[in-house]
């Protein structure tokens, strides 16, 4: 009941913002036809509840198609519908099948998602004054993944605005190989509460939860990967916006960036602070939003005016002015290495930094949590988000029992971190699975340390060492600050693979690289 409220809500001040909203394409607007409610069938007869508006010029149009997030319905985008529209577009929203009045059950954005979307481009041209040859598809979330995958699938798709989306389900279920597990936890809640889930979802969830029939939840988020179908979206050459924050809990950066590179399509790449949707929630509700004029400029720029922006790499630091580069490799000049050291017996912190070392060990119990954690999915980096405080501890009740604590050398002026850390760690004596987290912290004078980036990685059969990727992140760490890696063996945020009783032994030959601008 939670969810339907807040879709009201979000409807009922979308709405009422549409009529207060000062820019230019608000005043446009009243040179649209207003909303129609509509229903459009679907592949298999399925009927999809939608809504279109459009400009009341005479003439054909170019077209944007909305499909819904997850857990939400087509009233999600009243206000930027409406905004659209007055820029001269049309506009078609619609809930996909499963969700809310939409018939059929929820196919997590597989083929008959694709099906249901190439008859909504099919509705829209036969029943709108849609140009044909100037049609986009862009959404939130669950909508963002839809259409980016439609590209795949319908050539009609010129343009896609991917915001908060997902490019590897995959990935996003099981990065470095640990399951994420509130986030999860998240989408199968709204799916019981909003929709009519299938029993490919339930099966696929209940073995998530279960760790059974990996191999099975794999293949099946696999074929609703934009990434497994990377060659047919380059063949058919859309334009594509990926906009995204730099703490999204369900759909880590990493996978953005990657895919990015292996576009070879008109592209664009933005990332911001926040959680997941956090950065372009304000422009739902019809308030002035970076991402939303972002999007608007680059749907003009592919459907419509034809004007190009320079620099297709947009970085809106943790803590420093937006930044922009040609490429993302631009970003950062040089790489720094830090050895961790040995664990000092004073106060049980090592160095970070120095030329990696031998001959030390630190022993984690691996069943036992810190304060160390990434926070609540949503909660925490998208208040970050609005206020500007990074999630942070004191690093002092970190208990040294519990996790190995390195801090590096404080330096005498600010360093500014682009791009994506990496952890290599030495390991022994471990079990023949287990998960560690790694931590990368600011950490003041005062003991003061906010959190830069994180993540979990598990291995399943005995190693000698690990490697892990942590989430992309642009960050100035000030001067007199250090640098500080935490790294303990539990994250509420994570399933993980440890056995009560075991221990996890971490020893010298471990380092952490760091992307420098």
């Amino acid at each position: 009941m939670a969810l339907r409220r807040l879709t009201t809500l979000i409807a009922a001040v979308a709405l009422a913002a549409t009529t207060l909203t000062t820019t230019s394409p608000a005043q446009a607007a009243a040179g649209t036809t207003g909303f129609r409610a509509v229903e459009i069938t679907g592949d298999g007869g399925v009927a999809l509840k939608a809504n279109v508006i459009a400009p009341s010029a005479s003439g054909r149009h170019p077209a944007v198609i909305l499909p819904s997030s997850w857990g939400l319905n087509d009233l999600e985008y009243l206000a930027q519908a409406r905004i659209l529209a007055g820029r001269g577009y049309v506009v078609v929203s619609y809930t996909p099948r499963g969700w809310w009045l939409s018939g059929g059950e929820i196919d997590t954005a597989g083929p008959k998602d694709m099906a249901d979307l190439t008859k909504v481009v099919d509705w829209t041209i036969a029943n709108t004054a849609a140009d044909p040859g100037r049609i986009g598809a862009a959404g939130i979330s669950y909508g963002a993944g839809i259409s980016l995958l439609g590209a795949a699938f319908d050539s009609r798709i010129r343009a896609v605005g991917v915001l908060s989306g997902w490019t590897d389900l995959v990935y996003s279920l099981y990065a470095d190989q640990t399951r994420h597990r509130q986030s999860a936890g998240l989408l199968e809640l709204a799916a019981q509460i909003v929709g009519k889930p299938s029993a490919e979802l339930t099966d696929a969830m209940k073995d998530f939860n279960a760790n059974v029939d990996v191999g099975d939840v794999m293949a099946w988020a696999k074929v609703r990967s934009a990434a497994t179908y990377l060659d047919r979206i380059n063949t058919n050459n859309p334009a594509v916006l990926i906009a995204n924050g730099w703490g999204d809990t369900f759909f880590p950066p990493n996978q953005m960036v990657d895919f990015y590179g292996r576009l070879t399509t008109p592209k664009r790449l933005e990332l911001r602070p926040g959680d997941h949707a956090i950065a372009e929630l304000t422009g739902v509700l019809g308030l002035p939003n970076e991402v939303w004029t972002s999007l608007y400029g680059f749907l003009d720029e592919h459907l419509a005016t034809g004007t190009s922006r320079p620099n297709p790499i947009y970085l809106k630091p943790l803590n420093a002015s937006a930044e922009s580069y040609p490429t993302w490799s631009a970003q950062a000049s040089s790489t720094t290495r830090y050895g961790l050291g040995r664990i000092r017996a004073l106060d049980g912190t090592g160095l970070l930094g120095g030329a990696v070392s031998s001959g030390w060990t630190k022993t984690l119990p691996a069943d036992r949590d810190t304060i160390a954690n990434g926070g609540t999915v949503l909660i925490s980096n998208g208040a970050a988000a609005i206020t500007g405080q990074q999630p942070s501890v004191w690093l002092p009740f970190v208990d040294r029992g519990r996790a190995g604590v390195w801090a590096a050398e404080r330096r005498s002026s600010a360093q500014r971190l682009r791009g994506i850390p990496r952890v290599h760690l030495e390991l022994s004596g471990v079990a023949a699975a287990g998960t560690v987290v790694a931590y990368l912290y600011d950490l003041d004078h005062l003991g003061n340390a906010k959190l830069i980036t994180h993540a979990p990685t598990t291995w399943l059969e005995k190693k000698s060492s690990v490697d892990l990727k942590l989430p992309a992140t642009a960050y100035d760490l000030p001067a007199g600050h250090s640098l500080t890696l935490v790294v303990d063996t539990v994250d509420p945020l994570y399933y993980d693979e440890n056995e009560s009783g075991e221990s996890i032994t971490i020893g010298g030959g471990s380092y952490v690289d760091v992307p420098i601008r």
